[in-house]
């Protein structure tokens, strides 16, 4: 009997337990379904969720952030808000949990999340009061919905008060069962007592009747075939509010995204037109592309050129209220507004971008045609002060890059670009205006929606990633990639193009070389580019032969710099050595 007591006082926890769990994570829904709504009505970058995942890019270790951007590539934005909802699922499951034991508990555990948003809803670099709201309002949701679904999940498995015990229940320990009374199918009777006497008639005829000298006590023991209390009114009225609270999580997530959606600059971007360049780009030269199949073309489209950046959401910035301040140690400020840029006598020439966390052979980077307005003009408009060294530039999410002032002065093409491949850039890729400075890692020279250069030195300012540990000065190293065959391809033997791109931005590409399982260097034929800061397409023919085989290649730039094999992660200042292919070439 001692197991059977056990079993009877345990089974009711299981499924109040399980509700309590399913309680937190859909209060937690709610929380959420409220934020995102009180974020489209204020300020999108609000939201909670938003809020703590751009805390958690901040924060996160360079390492970890370049272990993310390979092994994600551009999905690492949705990868690290997959992580935080899950990571927020199991805290909400363990708070709902706590809640069905005791209100409060739930109650506590709700209130350090929606101080966790705070805190990083105010940290951001252009926060305001307003962004205190999406947070509040998904706290006040989630309160009042895990109020309701813990209080119904607290029922469940209890029997209401005066409800007789079920057929199939057993007596307590020691207790034995109603004298007269037959056991019902699956009653445990005592084995060692014998068949009891008739009981006595009872005093009150309301009174049922029992032998002198017995105590009785039933305790509910739920029977298999018994849909008893938990499958009854209480499981009806728990289902009922999670269903209610379900789509209340559901509707005021799809309200929130619509808000914030209708707030997008699409139709202003697709609005704009643009005036002829003063100094179009060349036309390519004949021989640019060598249309091999599996070869990057040497114009990146839009929809393929890579994104790395910081921004969870992307900003959404109206050109009519878009403004540039220049500022620090300058004669004068500059400010000018979008339609003062197309104004200005604009540039259209071909630049190659390379992110500092691109693995050797990697793909983060790409080749466009841009359009924008002289940045060194600009600058100079300012008249620096001597002795100015940096250009920190900010984003309108607070990101910050450092460029130095020599570069963008020193007659390259470096440009406050409005326009990516004939159209406005796209807003992923900085709308509605951004740096573009040939020759440098893009975290410092290559702001997206760019709105603030404040002229300064490196000694009084260091950007985003120089905080984190990277190089505070960091030109682009000559490099190069396999692009065909890829890597782990099976092959025929015959004549087999080795095909890839390299690039030494502003120095410019003079020779590509291809070795075989360690051999010799041969050297490959080089596409025609129209000037040093673009990338180069190369091809070597390879008499490929029936095996394993390791492709491995090397570039030169016009300095007579030559590829370095020492192999170097991306930290701090870029990867180095050869990339690589292994393939198979089969016997016939």
């Amino acid at each position: 009997m001692t197991s059977a007591s056990a079993r009877t006082h345990d089974q009711p926890r299981a499924p109040r337990a399980l509700a309590g769990a399913v309680a937190g994570v859909l209060a937690a829904a709610v929380a959420i379904g409220a934020a995102q709504l009180a974020a489209g009505l204020t300020v999108p970058q609000g939201s909670p969720v938003l809020a703590v995942g751009q805390a958690a890019i901040d924060l996160t270790p360079p390492p970890v952030k370049d272990f993310a951007i390979s092994a994600f590539g551009a999905n690492d934005k949705t990868a690290l808000l997959g992580g935080i909802l899950v990571v927020l699922a199991l805290y909400a499951a363990v708070a709902g949990m706590l809640a069905v034991r005791r209100l409060a508990f739930g109650m506590w555990g709700l209130t350090l999340f929606a101080f966790i948003g705070l805190a990083a809803a105010l940290t951001r670099p252009d926060s305001t009061l307003e962004y205190v709201v999406p947070t509040l309002a998904g706290a006040a949701a989630g309160a009042f919905a895990l109020s309701r679904l813990a209080r119904a999940a607290a029922r469940l498995g209890t029997a209401p008060p005066g409800t007789p015990a079920s057929p199939g229940t057993p007596a307590s320990p020691g207790t034995p069962a109603s004298p007269g009374t037959p056991a019902s199918p699956g009653t445990l009777a005592p084995p060692d007592l014998p068949a009891p006497a008739a009981p006595a008639q009872p005093a009150d005829p309301g009174e049922p009747a029992h032998p002198a000298g017995y105590a009785y006590s039933f305790t509910y023991l739920p029977n298999p075939d018994d849909p008893g209390p938990s499958r009854g009114p209480a499981r009806r009225r728990f289902l009922v509010a999670s269903g209610i609270a379900a789509a209340a999580a559901a509707a005021g997530t799809l309200a929130g995204r619509e808000l914030i959606t209708r707030r997008n600059v699409s139709q202003a971007r697709s609005a704009i037109r643009f005036p002829r360049p003063a100094v179009p780009a060349p036309p390519l030269p004949p021989g640019s592309n060598l249309n091999i199949p599996g070869l990057s073309p040497f114009i990146t489209p839009d929809g393929s050129f890579y994104r790395v950046d910081t921004a969870l959401l992307l900003p959404q910035v109206d050109p009519a209220t878009w403004q540039l301040r220049i500022h620090g140690m300058v004669q004068r400020e500059v400010t000018l507004t979008f339609e003062d840029l197309l104004r200005r006598p604009l540039i259209e020439d071909y630049v190659t971008l390379t992110c500092v966390s691109n693995p050797v052979g990697g793909p983060y980077a790409g080749n466009a045609k841009w359009l924008g307005a002289s940045l060194a003009a600009l600058i100079r408009q300012a008249r620096p002060l001597a002795g100015a060294s940096q250009l920190l530039c900010t984003s309108v999410d607070g990101f910050t890059s450092g460029t130095p002032l020599a570069v963008v002065l020193d007659g390259r093409a470096a440009l406050l670009a409005v326009a990516m491949n004939g159209t406005a850039l796209p807003v992923e890729h900085g709308f509605p205006a951004r740096m573009v400075v040939p020759g440098l890692y893009g975290y410092v020279s290559a702001t997206k929606w760019v709105t603030d250069i404040e002229i300064t030195t490196f000694a009084a300012a260091s950007a985003y990633w120089v905080q984190r540990g990277w190089s505070q000065q960091a030109p682009i190293k000559t490099e190069s990639r396999i692009d065909v065959p890829a890597a782990g391809a099976s092959l025929r033997p015959g004549p087999t193009p080795a095909a890839g791109v390299a690039w030494a931005q502003h120095k410019g590409i003079a020779a590509v070389e291809v070795r075989v399982d360690g051999g010799p260097w041969h050297e490959a034929r080089l596409a025609a580019v129209p000037d040093i800061d673009t990338w180069r397409q190369w091809v070597w023919e390879w008499p490929a032969t029936p095996g394993h085989h390791l492709l491995e290649a090397r570039a030169t730039d016009q300095t007579g710099y030559t590829q370095t094999p020492v192999q170097a992660q991306p930290p701090p200042d870029g990867a180095s050595g050869y990339p690589s292919a292994a393939v198979t070439v089969s016997g016939s």
